[in-house]
């Protein structure tokens, strides 16, 4: 067979076996709803039923950790546990588990951001308020089903529990640092000193174990309505943990830590064209000889337990895992740094032995080298093509359509950049006219221009920002990199999802063949015509 024989033929089984897909990205904390914060209610329900009738089928989400300072979901408490503050209250009224008078003083929460203290405040106390209530009143099938998850969970709930027990704790004496500053018999976890504070926390713990609980049992319900729905869900692993985790607190020895318990080497980026200093993180770095002799044991348990959350992960700072940044601790840049060889195809190949096939997605934007590009392209993981990074440059431009190979997600803007109407309207009149030239339009109906043109490239995959989808500014923007504070907080109205949105969806759903399935006579089959993808 010719060689372009060969390569025409490969490109052909992998677009019948990759059919080509699009979808919306967005956080549950942006859904509407009225106790200040999206959540795994109705309205998570309601989002894939607009979906569905958008003719779409990826939901795309941020991590779903407990957040802290920062309130960022790539900075949590813990790789395995479930942001409690996502729980749905309403439900747990139906449940009986909270009564319809708990809700009713609720305070007035903006609609349209998220205030992070004053939910967190507010719910806390409810979930709380919602284990003593269902102590007192349980049936024994909800009983059996919490002992059930506690003994499925056990090999993270348990340190995640008395972690988060023994940091209430502390905080309640005013004591708001880093488990690096508890008392150094719990810093080095000496069997007896938790044991005690097992005892003596035992309430605190089974509440933690009880928001689990509530978390994953309403997340079940969520993903259970976007299986029936042909919809599947991308969800984000960060390729570090927080030091403040659970995770760096109960598996010490797989960072690079020293006697106490402190970093002798913490994450960034070396300087670039874009930062004389670099960017300079400060998660932990893995002790991946640790990780070797440990047959990746952490990293596949923690992989598995993502995967039976959604149905694709896309693994953040892809490039980390063939080489890496390494900043010595106490460094206020990133300037003295080296970069440490990362555990590259190893590392993959045991995943894919213990795991079997390993739907990831290689978050590979910025600086990527042959290296990098070659372990990616050996396991088949699709990378990522941003439009907005597509026009500061040429025609050999990686990110313009007319480059791309079909093995990739195109977006037009991430959860990092700003929405696609503000980027256009901050830059320069040289891109700007770019844009206007590559895509033959004049630009007044962006960022609608921009979403056809993800919709029509031979990406097996599009996702789409639904700020994009909204044609919102940079007011509605999710995250700005290094700013300090004011992120994470957007959240849409109900009444911002609109027929003429859902309708454009669907018509660049079936027009560029996307979200539609093979059928028996070989053609296919794309979105009905009342927007439910036909199955």
């Amino acid at each position: 067979m010719a060689e372009g024989d060969k390569s025409i033929r490969e490109w052909a089984t992998h677009r019948r076996d990759n059919p080509r897909a699009c979808g919306i990205l967005l956080h549950p904390t942006s859904l509407p709803g009225p106790f200040g914060i999206g959540s795994l209610g109705r309205e998570a329900l309601a989002f894939l039923d607009f979906l569905q009738a958008a003719g779409q089928c990826v939901w795309q989400v941020l991590p779903l950790g407990p957040t802290g300072y920062g309130d960022s979901p790539y900075q949590s408490f813990s790789s395995f546990a479930g942001n409690p503050m996502l729980i749905d209250l309403e439900q747990l009224v139906e449940q009986g588990f909270l009564l319809p008078e708990h809700l009713r003083d609720a305070p007035e929460f903006p609609a349209g951001h998220v205030d992070y203290g004053a939910v967190f405040t507010f719910k806390r106390d409810l979930l709380r308020t919602a284990h003593s209530q269902w102590t007192r009143s349980a049936d024994r099938q909800s009983r059996g089903e919490f002992v059930a998850f506690c003994e499925q969970a056990g090999a993270w709930l348990e340190d995640f529990s008395l972690f988060m027990a023994l940091k209430r704790s502390f905080e309640a004496e005013g004591r708001v640092g880093s488990w690096a500053e508890w008392p150094v018999d719990l810093v080095r976890r000496k069997p007896n000193a938790l044991e005690r504070r097992r005892r003596t926390l035992s309430e605190e713990i089974e509440q933690q174990k009880f928001q689990q609980f509530l978390f994953f049992r309403q997340w079940r319900t969520v993903k259970e309505h976007a299986d029936e729905r042909g919809i599947r869900i991308i969800g984000d692993l960060p390729i570090y943990v927080a030091y403040d985790s659970a995770d760096a607190w109960s598996d010490q020895q797989l960072f690079h830590f020293d006697e106490k318990g402190a970093p002798t080497v913490v994450s960034g980026v070396p300087p670039d064209y874009f930062s004389d200093t670099g960017q300079l993180w400060g998660n932990p770095i893995y002790n991946w000889k640790r990780h070797r002799e440990s047959g990746y044991r952490w990293w596949i348990e923690r992989i598995r337990a993502n995967l039976q959350l959604v149905d694709i992960l896309r693994l953040d700072h892809f490039r980390g895992f063939e080489g890496y940044w390494e900043v010595p601790a106490g460094d206020q840049t990133a300037e003295n740094g080296r970069w440490v060889r990362g555990p590259g195809a190893d590392f993959f190949r045991v995943l894919k032995r213990e795991l079997g096939a390993l739907p990831l997605i290689a978050e590979d934007l910025g600086v990527i080298t042959p290296p990098v590009q070659r372990l990616r392209d050996r396991f088949r993981f699709p990378g990522m093509k941003v439009l907005q990074f597509a026009f500061d440059q040429d025609a050999d431009n990686e990110y313009l359509p007319h480059n791309y190979l079909p093995n990739c997600v195109a977006y037009t803007g991430t959860h990092d950049n700003n929405t696609t109407l503000g980027w256009y309207q901050g830059e320069s009149d040289v891109v700007r006219d770019q844009v206007r030239r590559y895509l033959g339009r004049d630009g007044h109906d962006m960022p609608w221009d921009l979403i056809r043109l993800a919709f029509s490239s031979t990406a097996d995959t599009v996702v789409i920002p639904l700020q994009d989808a909204m044609k919102l500014g940079s007011n509605a923007r999710m995250n700005t990199p290094s700013r300090p504070g004011g992120n994470w907080q957007w959240r849409f109205t109900k009444d911002m999802i609109t027929e003429e949105i859902i309708g454009r969806l669907r018509e660049l759903a079936r027009l560029y063949g996307r979200c539609s399935g093979p059928r028996s006579d070989g053609r296919t089959e794309g979105s009905s015509s009342q927007g439910g993808n036909r199955k």
